[in-house]
């Protein structure tokens, strides 16, 4: 099993100490809070908020995974000088059904630095 680095696993020292790592490689997911049973949902997953990410031969995001609980629910791969071999905020849209309310994650793998997990994002599943 591999490491998996969270941000909220780093004492707050160490957060401002290396700050535009923990930045760079943690996915952030965006979404509606709420969305109606059937509709499909545009999950939004950044790499970094303000720190912007390499994307060299040998370093750059490979993967970004999204999870509901513990079944993986889609993914996207990269190769590298996907995004003209400059640093980037490596973005990817999932869209996905809504038929129960989800507990989502997001996964990301740096080819340098391991695998690096998001925050959990609720969403409601509503019947009407």
């Amino acid at each position: 099993m591999p490491r998996v680095f969270k941000p909220v696993d780093i004492s707050q020292e160490e957060k401002e100490l290396m700050k535009d790592y923990f930045d760079r490689h943690t996915p952030f997911i965006f979404c509606d809070d709420t969305v109606k049973k059937g509709e499909k949902i545009k999950v939004k997953v950044s790499m970094g908020d303000e720190y912007k990410h390499p994307d060299d031969y040998d370093h750059y995001i490979s993967t970004i995974q999204l999870w509901n609980r513990e079944t993986l629910m889609t993914q996207v791969h990269f190769t590298p000088g996907a995004f003209g071999n400059q640093p980037t905020h490596v973005e990817v849209d999932f869209y996905v059904a809504a038929n129960v309310s989800m507990n989502l994650t997001a996964m990301a793998v740096c080819t340098k630095h391991g695998l690096w997990q998001s925050e959990e994002k609720y969403v409601k599943v509503t019947q009407d």
